[in-house]
C-alpha cells in the first residue's frame, strides 16, 4: 500500500466513522492506527539517496568509532603529559611512635618540647614517643628534557589519530560509493536479463507461429525454448546477485538502510571528453596515510630526544609545611623548602640502549615513510589507469549496443520473413545480451573508477 492507498483509507475511515459514530476513543484509536501505517508506509517507500547512503556508514562505522576513541585517547594523554609542566601538591597525616633515640630527639624537637635541661633527659634511652604531623607539600619540576619530548611525542599522537581517522573516512566512503553504485549495477543486470527473457519469448512466438504456420521447423522452437530457459537461470542468478550486492552495501552502512527498489540512483552525467592525463603527480601527498606516515617518524625524532634526555639532568623545586604534635599538645608548625638537580652518571648502559633502540625505531619509521610514498604513487597512477580504461570501454559499449540492439530487430524481421535461419537469431539475441550487459557494467564501473580516483587524491576524507 503506497501513501495515497493509505490516505484514501484514511478517509474512508473517516467516513465510516462520520457515517456510523463510535466513541470517540475508538475513532481515536482507528485514526491513530492509520495515520501510523501512513507515516511507516510513507518511510519505508522513500528511496534513499547515495549521500545518505554515505552519512548513515559515517554514523555507524565501528572502525570510525574506534578511530575516534582513539583520537580521545590521545588527547587524554596529551593532557596527562602536559600536566607534569605544573606543580604537584599534596596532603598528608602520619602518626608515629619510637623509641628509637634519632626518631625521638627530632619528634620532640618538631614539637618544640625538647629540654636538655631536665634531669630525666637521657638521649640514650630515650621513653616513648609518639607524633601526629599533619603536611602541605608541594613539588614542581623545573627542567626536564624527556618531559618536553614526551609531551610533543603525546601532540603528535593525537594528530596521527585524527589522520588515522581521516584515512578511515575516506576508505569507507568510497567503499560506499561502490557498494552503492554495484547495487545500481546488479539491478540493471537483473533488467537486461528480464529484457532478455522478454526479447526470447517474443522470438519463440514468432518461431511457434511460422512452425504453426508451415515456414519453419520443429528445431527452430526447441532450440529458442532452450535458449528461454538458459535466460530464465540467468535472470535468477542476476536476482540473487542484486540481493547479495544490497546486503553487503547494508552490511558497509552498519544498518539495514536500502532495498533494491529503494535505492535513488543519482544524476549521473556521462563525459563528453576523456578524462584528463595525471597532470599533479604528487596529488598523493593530499592523502591522510602519507601524513600520518609524517607524523610517526615526527613521533619517532621525539623519542630519541626523549632517550637522550637520560644524560641531561632534572631539575625539581620542592617546599613543604608541617604541623607536628604528641596529640596531648598544640600543633607546632615547621617549613621547609629548596632546590634538587639530579644527573645520572652512570646507568649500566641503560641510557645509551634506549638511545640505540629509539635510533633504530626511527630508522624504520623513514622507510615506512619512504614505503608509504611509493605505495601511495602507485595507488594514484593506477587510479588513473583505471579511469581511462572505463572512458573507453564506456565509448566502445555505447557504440557496439546501438549497432547490436539494430542488428537483432533487422534479423528478427529477416527470420520473421523467413530470409536467415534460427540459429543467426541466436546468436544476435545472445549478442545483444552480452552488450546490454557490458553497457551496465562500463557505466557504473565509470564512476566507481571516478571515486576511486578521489579516494587516491585524498579527497574524501574530509567530505
Amino acid at each position: 500500500m503506497n501513501s495515497r492507498t493509505a490516505l484514501l483509507s484514511l478517509t474512508t475511515g473517516q467516513t465510516i466513522a462520520a457515517a456510523h459514530p463510535l466513541p470517540h476513543r475508538h475513532v481515536s484509536r482507528v485514526t491513530s492506527l492509520l495515520l501510523a501505517v501512513l507515516l511507516l508506509t510513507a518511510s519505508a517507500a522513500r528511496a534513499v539517496t547515495l549521500d545518505e547512503a554515505v552519512q548513515a556508514a559515517l554514523d555507524n562505522s565501528p572502525t570510525l568509532l574506534a578511530a575516534e576513541s582513539r583520537i580521545a585517547s590521545a588527547r587524554a594523554m596529551l593532557r596527562q603529559a602536559q600536566s607534569y609542566y605544573w606543580p604537584s601538591v599534596g596532603v598528608s597525616a602520619t602518626y608515629s611512635i619510637s623509641d628509637n633515640p634519632i626518631q625521638s630527639f627530632m619528634m620532640q624537637l618538631n614539637q618544640r618540647q625538647m629540654d636538655m635541661m631536665d634531669p630525666s633527659f637521657d638521649p640514650n634511652d630515650p621513653d616513648d614517643t609518639d607524633n601526629l604531623r599533619l603536611s602541605l607539600g608541594a613539588q614542581w619540576r623545573l627542567f626536564d628534557r624527556q618531559r618536553d619530548a614526551g609531551k610533543n611525542m603525546a601532540r603528535l599522537g593525537a594528530a596521527a589519530g585524527a589522520e588515522a581517522l581521516a584515512a578511515a573516512r575516506n576508505q569507507l566512503i568510497h567503499e560506499v560509493t561502490r557498494g552503492f553504485y554495484g547495487v545500481l549495477q546488479a539491478r540493471e543486470f537483473a533488467e537486461v536479463q528480464a529484457e532478455s527473457v522478454k526479447s526470447i519469448e517474443e522470438s519463440l512466438r514468432i518461431a511457434t507461429a511460422r512452425y504453426d504456420a508451415g515456414g519453419a521447423v520443429r528445431t527452430d522452437v526447441l532450440n529458442l525454448e532452450t535458449q528461454l530457459a538458459q535466460a530464465n537461470e540467468d535472470l535468477i542468478r542476476a536476482r540473487n546477485g542484486l540481493r547479495l550486492a544490497v546486503a553487503a552495501l547494508n552490511a558497509g552502512i552498519g544498518a539495514e538502510l536500502v532495498a533494491a527498489d529503494t535505492i535513488e540512483p543519482p544524476e549521473l552525467a556521462l563525459p563528453d571528453a576523456p578524462p584528463p592525463e595525471c597532470t599533479d603527480p604528487l596529488a598523493y601527498e593530499n592523502r591522510p596515510e602519507l601524513r600520518a606516515a609524517r607524523i610517526m617518524r615526527n613521533i619517532k625524532e621525539h623519542d630519541v630526544a626523549k632517550a637522550r634526555g637520560g644524560y641531561m639532568p632534572t631539575v625539581s623545586a620542592f617546599a613543604s609545611y608541617d604541623f607536628d604534635s604528641d596529640v596531648s599538645s598544640d600543633f607546632e608548625n615547621s617549613y621547609m623548602a629548596g632546590v634538587q638537580a639530579e644527573l645520572n652518571i652512570f646507568d649500566g648502559t641503560r641510557t645509551r640502549a634506549a638511545v640505540q633502540a629509539a635510533q633504530a625505531e626511527l630508522d624504520a619509521a623513514r622507510a615506512d615513510e619512504a614505503q608509504a610514498r611509493l605505495n601511495l604513487q602507485l595507488d594514484l597512477q593506477q587510479a588513473f589507469l583505471r579511469l581511462q580504461e572505463a572512458y573507453e570501454r564506456l565509448e566502445v559499449t555505447r557504440k557496439s549496443l546501438e549497432t547490436s540492439e539494430e542488428a537483432l530487430r533487422i534479423v528478427r524481421e529477416q527470420y520473421e520473413q523467413g530470409a536467415v535461419d534460427i540459429a543467426l537469431l541466436l546468436q544476435t539475441q545472445v549478442g545483444v545480451t552480452a552488450m546490454q550487459s557490458r553497457s551496465v557494467a562500463a557505466h557504473y564501473d565509470y564512476f566507481t573508477a571516478l571515486s576511486n580516483l578521489k579516494r587516491a587524491r585524498g579527497e574524501l576524507a574530509g567530505r
